[in-house]
């Protein structure tokens, strides 16, 4: 009896060692899987902050190697965004004390005068005399004047922007810029404009004024946005210009055509030359993004992607809607986008550089 007893006692000691040692191998187990965690967490932290500080700094584009660039911005993109609102302020506050596009940005009657001399963007000797039929068809003012924008999208061109189903994600910023008449699409680029450039190379209508239909069908794609063109950019711009304005004023007044103002493209010209950005003339989404740092909240860039392949080495065409090939002489777009990468990383503005996740999620992560 007693040996029986003893026989259950040492059993059930037995049991109690297992499940002690069950118990520490499942606590130093679950521990190990927790500080490998933390410890995974803390070096992909680590990593952003580096690649963060790396984009910060300006290299020069003819610098970079691309195969290994795109690698770390491709992790990069992949790092949670910080936006930072004392980096927006700044830019805010720069770009107005020395351009102010609030006043400035496009010719008005309020800061435009009859009689008064327009000087040529690109000339430092042409100048326009602005006529009392010119002025009385500008408007009153600026129509954003007073009151700061929220979420704007500058959407580029870029051949990046092809299958990226970024459309309603896009459309669903409260402000939305785009250029030289671009075709818009609910799914990669969205259907919203607010503000779009027309270059006057693209007005090549014969009798414009006799058969505005085809313009009248080209422009009314997008809604009520303003049509900004480079009225005093070269001399060559300006009569097309007023042409394409006296049509189009009277026929849809509910879609203004505004001209950009000359002062304000030279003052930011110096601006961004003043900070080692050496081109011709800046691009016009360039221009544009500046302008929106100035009168947006947030701003996010899509479609400015100015190599040949993406992150993930595919081919991509220079613009998503053709296949023309990029102006090599004029801009340096590789340059430009150096200092947004530089914005991006700084939380100055958001760029967009990968397909678009579920509509509206990207957004929610990058506010």
């Amino acid at each position: 009896m007693a040996f029986a007893s003893l026989q259950w006692i040492v059993r059930l000691l037995v049991v109690l060692i297992i499940f002690q040692g069950v118990c520490v191998m499942f606590y130093y187990t679950t521990n190990t899987h927790s500080s490998r965690d933390a410890m995974t967490e803390t070096l992909q932290q680590l990593r952003c902050a580096k690649l963060r500080q790396k984009f910060s700094i300006i290299k020069p584009a003819k610098s970079i190697n691309f195969k290994s660039f795109t690698q770390e911005l491709s992790d990069f993109m992949s790092c949670p965004y910080k936006s930072n609102q004392t980096e927006r302020e700044l830019n805010r506050i720069r770009l107005q004390f020395c351009c102010n596009a609030t006043g400035t940005f496009i010719l008005t009657k309020r800061n435009t005068a009859d009689n008064q001399s327009i000087p040529y963007e690109t000339s430092t000797t042409k100048t326009y005399k602005m006529t009392a039929e010119l002025h009385s068809m500008l408007p009153e003012d600026i129509p954003w004047s007073g009151r700061r924008l929220g979420r704007c999208a500058v959407v580029g061109s870029g051949g990046i922007l092809k299958n990226s189903s970024c459309g309603r994600e896009i459309d669903s910023a409260d402000f939305i810029i785009r250029f030289n008449l671009a075709a818009v699409n609910d799914s990669d680029v969205g259907m919203k404009t607010d503000l779009i450039t027309v270059n006057p190379s693209q007005i090549r209508y014969k009798n414009l004024e006799k058969n505005p239909d085809p313009l009248l069908e080209k422009v009314s794609v997008y809604g009520n946005a303003s049509l900004i063109m480079p009225a005093f950019a070269y001399t060559f711009c300006t009569s097309v210009s007023i042409k394409t304005l006296k049509v189009l004023q009277p026929i849809r007044p509910q879609q203004p055509v505004v001209f950009f103002s000359p002062s304000y493209l030279r003052t930011l010209d110096r601006f961004w030359k003043g900070r080692g950005l050496r081109e011709v003339r800046l691009s016009t989404g360039f221009m544009l993004i500046s302008t929106a740092l100035e009168l947006c909240e947030h701003v996010h860039v899509y479609g400015f992607w100015p190599f040949g392949s993406d992150l993930q080495e595919r081919p991509v065409p220079y613009h998503y809607y053709d296949q023309l090939k990029p102006h090599r002489y004029m801009h340096k777009m590789p340059e430009e986008f150096v200092r947004l990468l530089q914005l991006h990383s700084q939380g100055a503005l958001t760029l967009h550089l990968q397909p678009c996740s579920s509509p509206g999620a990207d957004l929610e992560n990058h506010l």
